[in-house]
């Protein structure tokens, strides 16, 4: 007698839940991969700041365990809890955003808000805010028809412009541009029709001319002006764009540093030292707090330990420890694409995607500007940069990526 249909298929479905018991609910490559960057990043830290004293690298390994804390609570909290609070987080991020204009100016910018014995950078958090309301607009628009696909990107483009706006004027230019790949990615995961995709790209590459023309007119006033000081003050006038002449002259040096930094001596002198650094650090590096660069001053204090901190890490490390972070970084980005793969709805596919871009981006950008490839901005490296606000929020955001991964559509 042959065993019936519903027999081979309870067979079956008893098999499967063997093997899920197997592969168990927790994804444990990205754990233990940010356990490795969080080690790396205190001992950099630590060796960037032992030449003036610094103590900074404690204060990192206190955010390290309040965001190890946050990724395993957050990590058991289903998923769709954000998407139901969405709008009161995106709410807080944009009122954190006001208040950074009723602080003081610190290096040229209103970036942060001073709790006393600390600083947040309400920046950081906004890109997670806008990121989980902007995927909870899609996962609840119907995208399909022309209308309903326009209604989606206009919520999702007011979404997503408030706090660029806010940002912008802070002035963080690096920070606004983290937004736009973010958006793409989620309307990607959404299944937007073609045309719309292809619109909302041609309206970022809009933008960008207009920063590029707005620099190239900034370029034209210097060189017709033979007083330096009265041409940048005569260009703010009449400026397109309200940026600050740093920002300007780090975009210059990048894409002409012989014409705006020729000696090398002025916003070009971060970015020659920190491709010293990496040049010299060799396969193995010189060994941890015996860097030149950082421990004679030539990478400033400022920056040895946040936006340069890769620097420091080549310098020591060598080309060993370069590979070992950056290994670790895409353990932690696929991961995020791989669960996106696995994820029981759009929602969460967006979440985990829109994490992995916002992380690449980070990336990319930092260590670009370490070795020359990319503008100098002020966008941290992930769980490597010293920092809290951006630290605790990127655990958070693993933290809600893992949480899609644990109720994946396989345990539904």
């Amino acid at each position: 007698m042959q065993p019936s249909r519903k027999t081979k298929l309870s067979s079956a479905e008893s098999d499967a839940k063997i093997i899920l018991a197997d592969e168990g609910r927790w994804d444990l490559l990205t754990p233990i991969s940010l356990l490795v960057l969080c080690v790396m990043s205190v001992l950099f830290i630590h060796s960037a700041q032992a030449y003036v004293g610094g103590n900074q690298w404690k204060m990192q390994i206190v955010w390290c365990v309040i965001g190890f804390s946050l990724y395993f609570g957050v990590s058991m909290l289903d998923y769709h809890f954000w998407m139901k609070f969405a709008h009161v987080f995106y709410l807080m991020a944009l009122f954190a955003l006001f208040l950074v204009f009723l602080g003081p100016e610190i290096y040229g910018a209103r970036r942060w808000i001073d709790l006393g014995s600390f600083k947040i950078q309400p920046s950081e958090g906004a890109k997670w805010a806008t990121m989980v309301l902007g995927a909870s607009i899609l996962a609840r628009s119907q995208i399909g028809n022309v209308r309903d696909s326009l209604k989606g990107i206009l919520k999702l483009s007011a979404c997503f412009g408030l706090p660029m706006f806010l940002i912008f004027l802070q002035p963080d230019l690096g920070s606004t541009l983290v937004f736009p790949p973010i958006a793409f990615s989620i309307l990607y995961v959404a299944r937007i029709p073609t045309r719309f995709f292809l619109t909302t790209s041609l309206v970022f590459v809009v933008l960008v001319g207009i920063l590029g023309y707005d620099v190239f007119r900034y370029y034209q006033y210097k060189l017709e002006n033979p007083r330096p000081s009265e041409a940048i003050e005569a260009y703010e006038e009449t400026s397109l764009l309200p940026l600050k002449d740093y920002q300007r002259k780090r975009i210059l040096t990048f894409l002409a540093p012989k014409v705006e930094d020729p000696e090398g001596v002025g916003a070009n002198w971060n970015r020659i030292q920190a491709l010293i650094a990496v040049a010299t650090g060799g396969i193995t590096g010189k060994g941890l707090g015996d860097g030149m660069q950082a421990k004679l001053g030539y990478l400033p204090k400022a920056v040895a330990h946040n936006d340069f901190i890769f620097a420091v890490l080549a310098e020591e490390s060598g080309l060993l420890g370069c590979l070992i972070a950056i290994c670790a970084f895409v353990i932690v980005i696929f991961g995020c694409l791989k669960v996106a793969g696995k994820s029981s709805d759009r929602f969460g596919g967006m979440l985990a995607v829109g994490v992995s871009v916002l992380l690449m981006t980070h990336v990319f950008i930092n260590i670009g500007m370490t070795i020359g490839i990319t503008p100098i901005t002020g966008l941290p490296l992930p769980f490597l940069s010293y920092g809290g606000s951006f630290l605790v929020t990127c655990f958070i955001m693993l933290g809600m990526v893992q949480s899609v991964y644990r109720h994946r559509r396989e345990f539904r």
